[in-house]
């Protein structure tokens, strides 16, 4: 079994740094491969002076562009099975060989590490989608409400630790690398199960994760986050109109999210300079685009 780990990273050497050297603790890794988003703080110089790692350096293209590529090189590389991470989380030496442990459970296809911040369970993992009803959450029975102990089938995870088989890949390609950022992972776990495919949470393969914001104000936090929501709401507003099962879900349900959006936003940029003003028309906008399915950088 040939087993080939994707980094994406921008902007956080040190971060990287933590991450490769977690990675190379690792028995039964076979090969690093590092996908640098043009990263200005440094990464490349460090990247180049590594001789052990794959590194591929290219225009920011954000995290869906970034796995997309470095699973290609992957794959191309002859990998059985593709783990991809961000730069900010840190598998424990034995997480790979739990992981391992779970591929011959029957129709699995990918499967999603226990996360921890400060010791403490991180999940944003969920056993069902709910495509049907208009004010319902996408994402139902999540885990995080269940602390599921024990190896749980799901629907959805993130790309933080996704452990992929080269199957998925054959059959469903790549991530949509138009998505930039958000719902890029969920897009690929929906695309596996409509393929067939079993997607597991394994509790006892842990990574710790990088935890951001500690002390840092909601205004503060919001301002940081800002350009972001716009990539939120729009993806959100493809993805139901893509694989929603009714009119409500396709037009309302990523209506009323982006909402919670604009409406702050209209009010906070006038007294605050967590919005800029325009921002709640620039919601507007991104979910319209969204629905008409049109995406790239935003």
């Amino acid at each position: 079994m040939k087993i080939i780990a994707v980094v994406v990273t921008y902007n956080r050497l040190e971060l990287l740094k933590r991450t490769v050297g977690c990675l190379r603790a690792t028995p039964g890794l076979d090969r690093i491969v590092v996908v640098n988003n043009d990263s200005p703080d440094g990464t490349r110089q460090w990247l180049d002076s590594q001789t052990d790692l794959d590194v591929i350096h290219q225009d920011n293209v954000g995290g869906a562009g970034g796995f997309k590529r470095g699973m290609k090189r992957a794959h191309e590389l002859g990998a059985d099975w593709v783990w991809c991470m961000d730069d900010d989380v840190f598998p424990r030496p034995d997480c790979l060989g739990h992981l391992v442990a779970q591929t011959d459970y029957p129709d699995v296809g990918i499967m999603s590490p226990r996360r921890l911040v400060d010791g403490k369970i991180f999940t944003t993992e969920f056993k069902a989608f709910d495509l049907k009803k208009t004010m319902a959450s996408t994402s139902i029975e999540p885990l995080r409400k269940q602390q599921a102990d024990t190896v749980t089938e799901i629907a959805g995870a993130a790309f933080e630790g996704l452990f992929i088989k080269r199957a998925v890949i054959d059959a469903i390609g790549y991530p949509n690398d138009k998505l930039f950022i958000f719902y890029d992972d969920t897009d690929y776990c929906i695309r596996a199960l409509l393929k067939g495919f079993k997607l597991l949470y394994v509790p006892d393969a842990l990574m710790d994760k990088q935890k951001f914001f500690a002390n840092v104000s909601w205004l503060e936090r919001t301002r940081t986050k800002r350009w972001k929501r716009f990539y939120q709401v729009r993806n959100g507003a493809w993805f139901h109109h893509h694989y929603g099962l009714t009119w409500g879900v396709r037009n309302m349900r990523s209506f009323n999210a982006m909402l919670g959006y604009a409406v702050p936003a209209l009010f906070l940029g006038l007294f605050t300079k967590a919005y800029r003003a325009g921002d709640a028309w620039r919601f507007v906008q991104a979910y319209r685009a969204g629905r008409r399915e049109q995406l790239g950088r935003m």
